[in-house]
């Protein structure tokens, strides 16, 4: 009994020596500092880089000719060199600056390209390093400042609401193709979303398609886009974006301009968007006819239907612009996406106004004008921020906006001045 006994003792002394021993190596592993891993690091070279980019479109003599820096960075040169010198001037990231060992970094002629390149052409982030010498991060880092900088710089004056001189310039083309009150059309349009999370795929995804997100958009004529709203799922149809949509806030509020028009005799005071016929009997909106009966409603459906194509050639222009905006996007980040489509159509907005006389002018003003008959459209000044206007005359506002009578009147009217205007036409 007594060697027995003696060896269960030997027995437990060994494990539980052995466990204090695994113990103790275990905790002086854990007590040994993890050796750091280094950072992979490529000398790109980035000053030939910078020099190869402006040799081939910034010098005197460069290598590409103008047409094809406007077919690459989707505008002229001297827009182009307007933005980076605004960029460099207020936002720090583009400001080219000296490293520890007085290197100099990336010149913002590089950081710029790399945004565009992106922008226009919907690549990867590594697809500029080869060419302008700059890694993914730092170009996916280039992208998101341009974007705020685009923002910040140029918001308030190229995705603005439309001012009295605006209005009065919309307002009397309008009038010359036959509408008179007629400021844009209105319609949505889906930006499909390729890593959107799988919780929310749900939210995003209508029917069978792939998630997306929703824009609402005004345009005019010469593809200028007056009202952006972006971020809706895109489970939402075009009347559920418009309960959400902030279109109306500024007439609601008093700060938008006060119009005036007639049409065919009669004296309207709220300027309207053509849509398509899934929108309401608004006074706000104008749908074309689905079964005209008659040449006077098959006239009116006919330049309806080519006028509200505005707001579908200003989608088809936005995409073939930026084609980041055409592929599906990439990023997780709903804000950057949401970052990204505003200063696409910031940037469009710019172009646009660059390039106005060259292009988009479809209808020709002196075509239309008459000598000694002068426009019936009037833009009156806003009530301004200082008076707000009460809860009753908001009411009375929204319920005029949704009023289906005045719609009704309108449209019939509009089917007279168009008859009047180009019936002997056709």
């Amino acid at each position: 009994m007594s060697s027995s006994s003696s060896d269960e003792v030997e027995e437990r002394l060994d494990e539980i020596i052995d466990d204090i021993i695994d113990e103790t190596y275990i905790n002086i592993l854990e007590a040994q500092p993890s050796k750091p891993k280094k950072r992979a690091y490529i000398e790109r070279d980035r000053e030939i880089g910078h020099n190869r980019l402006w040799n081939d479109y910034f010098s005197e003599d460069a290598t590409f000719p103008p047409y094809l820096f406007r077919r690459r960075f989707r505008m002229n040169k001297e827009l182009f060199l307007r933005i980076v010198h605004r960029l460099s001037e207020h936002v720090p990231f583009f400001q080219q600056r000296r490293d520890a060992t007085g290197r100099f970094g990336l010149s913002p002629l590089q950081k710029c390209t790399a945004a565009i390149r992106l922008l226009a052409y919907g690549s990867a982030a590594d697809a500029v390093d080869e060419y302008l010498r700059v890694g993914e991060s730092t170009a996916i880092s280039c992208l998101k400042h341009f974007n705020e900088g685009i923002i910040q710089l140029f918001g308030n004056e190229y995705l603005r609401r439309p001012t009295e001189e605006d209005l009065q310039r919309l307002l009397h083309i309008g009038e010359i193709r036959g509408f008179p009150g007629m400021v844009g059309s209105i319609d949505c349009m889906h930006w499909r979303w390729k890593n959107c999370p799988t919780a929310w795929k749900g939210q995003y995804t209508r029917g069978s398609t792939k998630p997306s997100i929703v824009l609402e958009a005004v345009a005019s004529q010469d593809l200028w886009i007056w009202h952006a709203f972006f971020g809706l799922p895109g489970t939402l149809n075009d009347i559920n974006v418009l309960d959400r949509s902030p279109v109306f806030d500024d007439i609601i509020q008093g700060r938008a301009p006060r119009v005036e028009y007639v049409v065919n005799g009669h004296m309207y005071n709220l300027a309207y968007y053509l849509t398509d016929g899934i929108y309401p009997n608004w006074s706000t909106f104008i749908q074309s006819i689905s079964l005209p009966q008659g040449p006077k409603a098959e006239l009116f459906a006919k330049l309806q239907e080519s006028t509200r194509k505005d707001v579908e050639r200003a989608f088809g222009v936005l995409q073939a612009r930026f084609a980041i905006v055409k592929n599906p996007a990439l990023s997780w980040d709903q804000q950057q996406i949401g970052m990204t489509m505003r200063a696409c159509i910031i940037l469009h907005n710019m172009i646009v106004e660059n390039e106005r006389d060259g292009y988009g002018t479809q209808y020709d003003p002196s075509e239309f004008e008459e000598e000694d008959v002068a426009s019936s459209s009037r833009v009156h000044k806003s009530r301004g921020t200082d008076i707000p206007p009460s809860i009753n005359e908001m009411r009375a506002t929204r319920i005029q906006i949704r009023e289906s009578e005045i719609h009704h009147q309108l449209k019939n009217d509009l089917i007279e001045n168009i008859w009047n205007k180009f019936g002997d036409e056709n």
